[in-house]
Parts: C-alpha cells; structure tokens; sequence
C-alpha cells in the first residue's frame, strides 16, 4: 500500500493529477472516504489532468458523468445511492467499462463484487486539520500491479509523512 498525505484541497487535486498521468484506457479508480473526505476534489484534480475543462461535479443524483473532451473519456460514477450492488450493473457498468475511457467512482468499495479483480483503489482519510487527508492507494490485480513503481515515484511529494512532518 502506498500511502501519502495532503494539507489542502489544491494538494488533493494535485496528488490526483499524478495518478490521472499514468491511467490507461479501460482503468478503474475507486474512490473510498467519510463524507467530506476529498472524493470529488480528487476527481477534479484528475479530470483536469486529463483536460476536462468543464467543471466537474459529484454525480450524486444522475449516478454517472461522462466527460470526453480529456485524452481519455472519463467515466465518474457516484454510487453512494445505490441500494443493491446488483444496481451497478443495471446502470451499465459494464458497458462504460468497456467503453476505452477511465473509469472512476466515488462510494466504490461497495461495488467491489462486481468489478474485474483490477482495479487502484484509493481511501481517503481525513487529518487533523480540516485541509489535511491520508490517502491510502492500493493496486489491486496486475494492470496497476506493474505500475506500482511509477506511481511511488509520481507521488513522491505527499509520502511518508504528514503535513507537520511525522510519520
């Protein structure tokens, strides 16, 4: 597990860029956290670096945005509404999966049973302060396996200890 740590909202959006350089067509990001724990700041951070100039906002209600105008299409689901994990499929997971955008959904662990056994899960913790969030990222399945390393170093910056610079 990598783990990495922010001090404010600009930060979050920063250590999502990182990852959002390094997803591929078909990739899933599942986003984890209390309420108000950075989910949708992440996923502005990352659809911004993908080029999404339009803003993005936490599909709460409408469950999916999908934003093509980025280098990858980017799929963002919000399925803290969802009952039954059955409903993520009557949604059309598996067709925005299969689609050669990204994927990324904010509420995800909950859908786990459904997904491929590939897939970044990253938890959003909140800190001390208001602003400060630990972020635990885990590669789960080979595509994000290999790419473990490179996501170590991209995020650099925000690991191994907190904002005040203990562990």
């Amino acid at each position: 597990m990598i783990v990495a740590f922010t001090d404010s909202v600009q930060a979050t959006r920063q250590v999502a860029a990182a990852v959002a350089e390094l997803v591929r067509p078909g990739d899933i990001i599942l986003l984890t956290g209390d309420l108000g724990a950075g989910k949708t700041a992440f996923a502005q951070g990352f659809g911004a670096e993908l080029g999404i100039t339009e803003p993005i906002t936490s599909p709460t209600y409408v469950l999916v945005h999908t934003y093509d105008e980025g280098r990858l299409l980017l799929n963002h689901l919000d399925v803290y509404r969802l009952e039954q994990v059955d409903e993520a499929l009557d949604i059309g997971l598996a067709e925005l999966l299969d689609d050669g955008g990204v994927t990324l959904i904010e509420w995800g662990d909950t859908i786990i049973p459904v997904l491929a056994a590939d897939y970044l899960e990253i938890r959003l913790h909140l800190g001390e302060t208001d602003d400060e969030r630990r972020l635990e990222i885990e590669c789960v399945g080979p595509r994000w396996a290999a790419r473990t390393r490179a996501l170590q170093t991209g995020l650099g910056p925000w690991l191994g200890t907190t904002p005040d610079g203990s562990l």
